[in-house]
Order: structure tokens, then sequence, then C-alpha cells
């Protein structure tokens, strides 16, 4: 007989999911983590019965959170990932041809190596490429300290509690801006407005203080629930602004096979519900 598990992060609404088999489950220093079976989902990471990815939905979270600045940007080469120890979002920006290099920090090395053994259609084969650099630290204190440049920084954080609190905070933000060459992007993985408004808002005040272009773009991942996902949005430059002919030909020319990201949806996403601009700083 299956069991079930029970997401519940937010005070007023649940997502249950079947357990199928549980694969994994243990304990580290900074979460308890599972992996099991599910008929739809495929295998399933919860960090304290929180989904975190799933086999089944976790290319368009990783698909937006990459493809959209990389290509948007035109010419990224230096790529920092904060968190993402299942390794997707290094999977997707190492299909970049064009980048060459990726540091990717994660606070937790039991999330990579049971990722490894667990989930290895996540990072299909990025942690085994050359132009990754894994440091097993704390993001904030990583930013804090590094004097190193990059062209595209991603945020990949859990829902600002416990270890990924430190990663929704101004000085933080300030400290990534600071690492970002000219005409770089920073993006953040937001919460689902609907449920987390604040932490969009906040999240959102510390860009418009530092960035000259700022706001956030969406897409909708389903064992995210509660509706779409935004993702934050800052940069000095100009390239919210691509037009949908340059990011045709860049697509074309990366040789990507995707399985949500096209440059329609790419310019689609930062259109944003009434709600969501309500939210807004």
């Amino acid at each position: 007989m299956s069991d079930w598990i029970r997401e519940q992060l937010h005070p007023h609404y649940a997502q249950s999911l079947k357990i199928d088999e549980l694969l994994y489950d243990s304990e580290t220093d900074h979460q308890r983590l599972k992996v099991f079976q599910n008929g739809t989902f495929g295998r399933v990471l919860t960090l304290d019965d929180v989904v975190q990815t799933t086999e089944g939905d976790n290319f368009i979270y990783h698909e937006m959170l990459t493809h959209v600045p990389i290509l948007a940007h035109g010419a990224a080469k230096r790529v920092l990932i904060i968190g993402g120890g299942d390794g997707g979002m290094a999977r997707e920006a190492l299909r970049h041809q064009s980048v060459e290099h990726v540091t990717m920090v994660e606070i937790d090395a039991g999330v990579v190596d049971f990722s490894k053994e667990y989930l290895p259609m996540l990072s299909d084969g990025a942690f085994d490429d050359p132009r990754l650099n894994l440091v097993i630290n704390d993001g904030a204190a990583f930013m804090r300290e590094t004097d190193q440049k990059f062209d595209v920084i991603i945020v990949d954080s859990t829902d600002p509690i416990g270890p990924g609190e430190v990663l929704f905070t101004d000085t933080f933000y300030g400290h990534a801006k600071r690492a970002l060459n000219e005409g770089g992007i920073l993006t953040t993985q937001n919460g689902v407005p609907f449920m987390q408004g604040d932490e969009l808002t906040n999240t959102l005040r510390a860009f418009k203080a530092l960035f000259a272009d700022w706001g956030c773009y969406m897409a909708t991942i389903p064992t995210y629930a509660g509706g779409p996902m935004a993702f934050g949005w800052g940069t000095d430059g100009a390239a919210r602004s691509v037009t949908l002919e340059d990011l045709e030909l860049r697509f074309a020319q990366a040789n990507l096979t995707t399985d949500y990201y096209t440059p329609e949806v790419h310019k689609a996403a930062f259109a944003l519900p009434a709600y969501v601009k309500r939210l807004l700083p």
C-alpha cells in the first residue's frame, strides 16, 4: 500500500503526492532529504517534505532560470549558480557551448552526493563537465567574499526559510550586483506570488534600488503549487529589450532542444498579471 507525502509550505493550503516507492530518506546537518517515485512526476526530491524538484517537471524551472538570462545577454561566458545541488541548473547552463565556465556554490554536499546517485537524470553529466567548478560553501559567504566576475548569476535557492533565508537579503543582492560584469544579469527564484507575495515584493524592492532594469518574469511549474512562479530579474543593461528576431537567431545558433523555453515564451514571460504587478514596489 502506497503512502502519501503532504507538503504544507503555506498556512492555509497543502498539496499531496503519492509515494509509490521511497528510494532515499536521510537527515543531513542542514535538512531532511527524501527521494521517492511518483506515477506522474517520476522521481521527486523533497527537503523537509517540501518539493524541490521532480524528474517530470524540472525542465520548466531549469530552462526558464537559465535560458532566459543567457539568451537575453547574448554573450554570456561566465555563469554563477547559487544553490542547485541537484545539478539541473548546471545541466541547462552547460548546454550553451558559448558558456566557458560555470561556478556552482552549494551549501550541502549531501544534496550533491545523493543527487548523483538517486537523481542522475537531473544533472545529466553536468558534474563531469570540465567547465563546471563545484564549490561547497554557503552561498551568501561566497558572494560576500568572491572577487570573481560573472555575466549571469542565477540564485537557485530554497524558500527563505532556514539555510536559504540569507539568500533573500538586500546585502546578498548587493554583493551579487558587485560580482556582475558590465551588462550582467541576476535572476532569482521568488516563489509563487499568489501564495508568497511578500517574497517577491521584498526581493524586487532590493532590485529596484540596485538595478536600472528590474522586475520579474513567470512560468507555471505543476509541483510548485498555487499558481505560476516568479523569477526575479535585475540588470543595468538592455537585455530585456532584445527583439524576438534576435532571440530566435541566438536560440538557433545555440542549437538547443527544449521542452518549455521558446523565444516566444521568453518574451511573453515578462507580461505580468495585474495581481503580480500590484506586488511590485
